[in-house]
Parts: C-alpha cells; sequence; structure tokens
C-alpha cells in the first residue's frame, strides 16, 4: 500500500429508493468498494454547529454515512498541511470511505442534529486511535 493522500477517501454515491410510508436508504453490502471487512456499526448525534475534532484512526477503515441531516467532515495531513472539506447528509447522500491515519473532525450542519453512522471494518480499541483538542489542528470552522 502506498502512501496516505487525501485523495485516499472515496466518495461513493448511495441509493435513495422512495417507498410509501418512507424512503429506503443503502448503505453498504459486502461487495463494495470500500468494504474491507466488518468490525462493527455505530452511530453518532451531532447538533447543529457542534464541533467533534479531532481523532486519527491508526487501523481501522471507516465508511462515514449520514442518512439524517447534514454534516461536514473536514480531513486533515500534517505532511503539506492539507485539508479536504465533504459535505453529505440527506441533500448529497453517499458514503465516505477513509483509510486509516488521516485526521478528521466534523459538524453538524443542520437543526436540530444530524446522525453520522461508521460501518467500520475493526471494533473500537482506545489504543486504536490518537486524539487531539480541538485548538491542536488551525481550521476555520
Amino acid at each position: 500500500m502506498g502512501a496516505i493522500t487525501l485523495d485516499s477517501i472515496t466518495v461513493t454515491p448511495l441509493r435513495r429508493i422512495p417507498t410509501p410510508g418512507g424512503d429506503v436508504l443503502h448503505g453498504m453490502k459486502t461487495m463494495d468498494s470500500g468494504y474491507s471487512g466488518f468490525g462493527e456499526v455505530y452511530f453518532s448525534w451531532v447538533e447543529a454547529s457542534a464541533v467533534k475534532a479531532w481523532k486519527r484512526h491508526l487501523a481501522m477503515t471507516m465508511n462515514l454515512i449520514v442518512p439524517v441531516g447534514q454534516v461536514k467532515f473536514v480531513f486533515y495531513l500534517e505532511a503539506g498541511h492539507q485539508f479536504r472539506v465533504e459535505e453529505i447528509g440527506c441533500d448529497t447522500y453517499c458514503r465516505l470511505t477513509v483509510p486509516p491515519g488521516i485526521w478528521f473532525g466534523f459538524m453538524g450542519l443542520v437543526q436540530p442534529q444530524s446522525l453520522v453512522v461508521n460501518v467500520a471494518n475493526l471494533s473500537h480499541d482506545p489504543s486504536e486511535v490518537e486524539r487531539r483538542e480541538l485548538a491542536a489542528i488551525q481550521y476555520a470552522w
């Protein structure tokens, strides 16, 4: 595997199927690109204008989906002080596949809150993730 770059993050459009009584939203199948095994699925609510940052997974590949609301994700690589921003959610329903080694944070964009889903290839392990305070990486949220 080569060096991690922000171009290593992939955006996969997802199907939203209108049905009477409520839409069906696809998330991930084992045959999808970005699928690299299953460890766990976890959910995180983020309130409008709230920022949750900064984390970097050392081994986990994340598959991020926002089925409720709209969220701004900011990805950061220290080499070259590079940022990449992706806004996903109801208006832009897709999945972000993020390899390990990239710092990230996110902010809720709509009231009252948005839901972030991570289909991860590993189960949560506190020794596998690094954290920094919000002010440690300079970004104008």
